[in-house]
């Protein structure tokens, strides 16, 4: 019996290529007036990402705040900022595949240059890379018995957007010196033509109150939405956030003794999510008459199912590069930021701040760092995303010499479901099969052996396999003798 195949052919997309790549972002700050560094945040802020043939190609822009202790002791605050390009190589690259990249500030130094402060940031890029690929599925075999299965097959789809965020509250406080702010985002629902974001802003700022540095601390809570039109049914998404821009404005109000802060945040999202579509497909086959040439496709996608957001209190002590002794007034810890790394049960890693103290009378600074390891409970493997913020961090001196903190860790995790399917792309006839002529064959199976593996093996579809041997359960335990019948026909 000849061989008669149906197929079925289409287009996915698929993440062909996950990039990593360090870039070093430089910025002088120039001036007699600038006296000793007190405390320097950045930010970082994606301006371009494009794929070419073997390279991936991504700007951005650096921002800078820097506090000093001007000649009087008199904290000061500027602010300056830099652009950067920067690539990655990958021989798989090519102009038609899309992006997704995230930029992070991954460690900070500062140090004197002549009478200016060079600060150096090692700016960290992750890149996904998305390419359309061709999908050949073999649907039936007539004159082959076939293995088959409804199945969900998934393509990626991409989105990018912006969205502002605005707030404003009293504090008690005279000035703000250096906002800076985390973002977590707590869920991400594709919709008709539009992905709904929920998330929070974490603020810390580094404000002065009676000439002394103070630390404050506010929570934002905000949703967005960015127009998606791929978008047709409800999904999950993973969805990361940057923030591109923060304006922080803040008036003293005399009347009321209190500072009015207006912040205005605007936000950048990326992410992704699957479009999933159910379908019968070939799994396997064989026949009875001539062996196969079979060719096999396997696709991976890791749709989102939840985001699961903890709160995590962390205390023990803490190590501070400078040497804190009880001349040391403490002031303020500032700039609170968490670096971290998956561990089997959660994650593991470190807090550093910088710690605002006064000794001599001088402001002085130094950075501090509390180590921890959190368990997540309910945290499946298959995690994509997770992000932390510090909030709350308070800083005090146990003994001479030892420092104690404690912080509440706000931590997001997007959960993924990894899922395979192979499937069969191709079937091409191959060579007779030799047909044995004896009237019965005695099988010993192997254990595991489920129906098909079994029907493959001896040439018989399952339901043959099933009539002849009813005493089977499968799987096989491989301690079964299988009979096959073969009648003379007269």
């Amino acid at each position: 019996m000849s061989l008669s195949t149906q197929y079925q052919t289409g287009t996915f997309t698929r993440r062909v290529a996950v990039i990593k790549s360090q870039s070093i972002v430089e910025i002088k700050f120039s001036g007699q007036e600038i006296g000793e560094a007190v405390a320097v945040f950045p930010q970082v802020s994606l301006s371009s990402c494009e794929v070419s043939s073997g390279r991936v190609n991504y700007g951005g822009r650096l921002v800078c705040s820097l506090v000093y202790a001007d000649g009087e002791g008199k904290l000061c605050r500027v602010q300056k900022g830099a652009e950067f390009t920067h690539y990655s190589d990958d021989e798989n690259l090519a102009p038609a595949h899309r992006s997704l990249c995230s930029l992070n500030c991954e460690k900070t130094q500062i140090k004197r240059d002549g009478s200016s402060w060079l600060v150096a940031v090692v700016v960290g890029a992750e890149i996904s890379v998305y390419a359309s690929a061709e999908r050949n599925i073999v649907t039936g075999a007539e004159g082959a018995v076939t293995k088959c299965e409804n199945k969900k097959l998934y393509s990626a789809v991409t989105f990018s957007g912006e969205s502002e965020v605005e707030d404003d509250f009293d504090c008690n406080a005279e000035d703000v010196l250096i906002p800076a702010a985390d973002v977590l985002i707590t869920d991400c629902i594709c919709r008709a033509s539009a992905v709904e974001i929920s998330g929070e802003i974490y603020l810390s700022l580094l404000a002065v109150r009676g000439g002394t540095p103070v630390s404050l601390d506010r929570i934002v809570p905000f949703k967005s939405e960015i127009p998606c039109e791929e978008a047709l049914l409800a999904r999950k998404a993973v969805c990361r956030a940057e923030i591109k821009d923060l304006s922080v404005n803040a008036r003293v109000n005399e009347e009321r003794g209190k500072c009015s802060v207006e912040v205005v945040a605007q936000l950048g999202f990326s992410g992704r999510y699957f479009e999933e579509e159910e379908t019968p497909l070939v799994l396997d086959a064989f026949s009875k008459d001539c062996k196969l040439n079979l060719t096999y496709a396997e696709e991976e996608a890791t749709p989102c199912t939840d985001v699961k957001v903890y709160s995590e209190r962390i205390s023990g002590l803490c190590a501070a590069k400078a040497k804190l002794d009880y001349t040391c007034a403490f002031l303020a810890a500032s700039l609170p930021k968490a670096e971290f790394a998956r561990s089997s049960d959660g994650i593991e890693g470190g807090v550093s701040a910088t710690l605002l103290y006064e000794q001599n009378g001088e402001i002085r600074s130094t950075e501090v760092n509390l180590p921890f390891s959190v368990t997540l409970n309910g945290l499946g493997e298959c995690c994509d995303n997770i992000s932390v913020a510090v909030c709350g961090l308070n800083i005090r001196q146990r003994s001479e010499g030892e420092c104690e903190a404690e912080a509440v860790l706000k931590i997001a995790a997007t959960e993924c479901e990894r899922v395979n399917v192979k499937y069969l792309s191709e079937v091409a006839e191959g060579d007779p099969v030799e047909v044995c002529d004896s009237a019965v064959s005695v099988y010993v199976p192997c254990a595991g052996d489920d129906l098909w593996d079994t029907a493959k093996k001896l040439c018989q579809s399952p339901e043959e396999i099933q009539v002849t041997n009813p005493e089977l359960t499968f799987p096989l335990s491989g301690k079964e003798r299988i009979l096959i019948y073969r009648p003379k026909n007269a």
